[in-house]
């Protein structure tokens, strides 16, 4: 079993799909067979295995180090294969399956028998999306079953946008990784569950709220579901550490001039302390704070592109063995609801609001 014994980590190249027939067929039969296969989607790397298996679903926690009772997300390649996995479908869903999908969106539907409790973490739902990669959907295609995947890295982890992302946490834990390339949305699928036609994001993603409210032409709430609660997650990504660098991150929220003030000051502190001090920050905010090491996301207002650079920036600053991680926060407008999301995850408690 995965995580049990050193793997032989096979990559299997398919960054140009034409050229890849034959590598995606193998990931196919691997993941049939039993096997771990990491795969590109549109929103980063997922961790795959039939979802229909649930030792070998189970083998995905291994790998990870993740908790069972954390729900997973089932990936297929045809809009109609949900039927197997779920019943008493909305409307409202088709509906939303008929505008985003393939896409970043993952629904959760009451689900069928045949669904492994391995994949529901115990809940009476299925969380269900199709990704919008057309290495994914050739790779779900030739391994003819469902995957259940989540992120691949080590649980806790910033989620990998790179097959080499994969490798640096997987590698020996894992059978195979199709490299596709890296990921464009770079932030994991929105995940929305519908429940007498109210539909509410339980997790922000690669679709907003306002996008899911122009199709359905009723206001989208947003879920806020508390760890301390005791009841069990409704969606991934929510009952536990995600997202996180190594080194301690402090997020600080205000204004542009307020936020670069506190970070000198900061930076000035830490380091007088001997401490290495690595800064995650806007293109503008670059030009007025430096420190030992600055990685920048973007342009401010282009959401977007901060969140597409933001889990591969955490990365490259682990690689640095900075001792704290500064970090600029942003508006959650549009994308930037996602992107907010993840920052505060990867902040934990260290999160400073300046204004």
């Amino acid at each position: 079993m995965a995580g049990e014994k050193k793997l032989h980590t096979r990559v299997l190249d398919a960054r140009d799909i034409n050229k890849a027939q034959e590598q995606i067929a193998q990931a196919g039969r691997i993941l049939a067979g039993g096997g771990l296969v990491a795969f590109p989607t549109e929103t980063v790397y997922g961790l795959g295995a039939n979802a229909l298996n649930g030792p070998a679903v189970e083998n995905i926690f291994i790998a990870k180090g993740r908790p069972s009772d954390n729900p997973l997300i089932v990936h297929v390649d045809r809009a109609e294969k949900i039927r197997e996995l779920a019943q008493n479908i909305p409307p409202e869903a088709w509906c939303l399956a008929e505008h985003f999908w393939p896409g970043p969106l993952t629904l959760v539907l009451p689900k069928q028998e045949i669904v492994p409790r391995e994949v529901s973490g115990g809940l009476k739902t299925v969380a269900v999306r199709i990704p919008d990669h057309p290495v994914a959907l050739a790779f779900l295609k030739a391994a003819g079953v469902p995957v259940a995947a989540p992120s691949a890295n080590l649980s806790g982890r910033p989620s990998p946008t790179t097959a080499g992302h994969v490798l640096d946490d997987l590698a020996g834990r894992i059978d195979a990784v199709v490299d596709g390339g890296p990921c464009g949305v770079g932030v994991e699928s929105t995940v929305l569950s519908i429940e007498n036609g109210q539909p509410v994001v339980l997790r922000p993603g690669g679709i907003t709220p306002e996008q899911i409210s122009r199709v359905l032409g009723k206001v989208c709430a947003v879920a806020a579901w508390q760890e301390q609660s005791g009841d069990a997650p409704p969606s991934p990504g929510l009952k536990y550490t995600h997202y996180a660098p190594q080194a301690p991150m402090y997020l600080l929220l205000g204004n542009p001039e307020a936020v670069a003030e506190k970070m000198q000051a900061m930076r000035d502190d830490f380091q007088a302390r001997g401490q290495k001090v690595g800064l995650l920050l806007s293109r503008e905010l670059s030009n007025r704070v430096t420190a030992d090491v600055v990685e920048v996301l973007g342009e401010r207002d282009r959401r977007a592109e901060l969140a597409a650079n933001l889990y591969g920036a955490l990365r490259r600053l682990d690689e640095t063995e900075c001792d704290v991680i500064l970090a600029e926060g942003y508006t959650d407008e549009g994308m930037g609801f996602a992107l907010m999301n993840r920052m505060a995850k990867a902040a934990g408690p260290r999160v400073l609001c300046l204004e």
